[in-house]
């Protein structure tokens, strides 16, 4: 289900949420930061959440990667 909800964005939209999930999970934060939209995003579609300031991708967001 989760892969399907970034079926829902545009090509170029979907690819950059998908990148910067993998960012996260990587912790390539320091070399690439989030964009804001981006991790707004993420967070509203429950794929990231917010633990002590940082983001940490959900096992809803980890399924969209697969």
């Amino acid at each position: 289900m989760a892969e399907r909800v970034l079926a829902n964005f545009d090509l170029e939209r979907a690819i950059a949420l998908r990148w910067a999930m993998r960012d996260i999970v990587a912790d390539r934060l320091k070399l690439t930061p989030l964009k804001p939209d981006d991790l707004q995003m993420l967070l509203e579609l429950g794929f990231v959440e917010m633990r002590d300031g940082a983001p940490v991708v959900t096992p809803d967001g980890l399924a969209a990667l697969e």
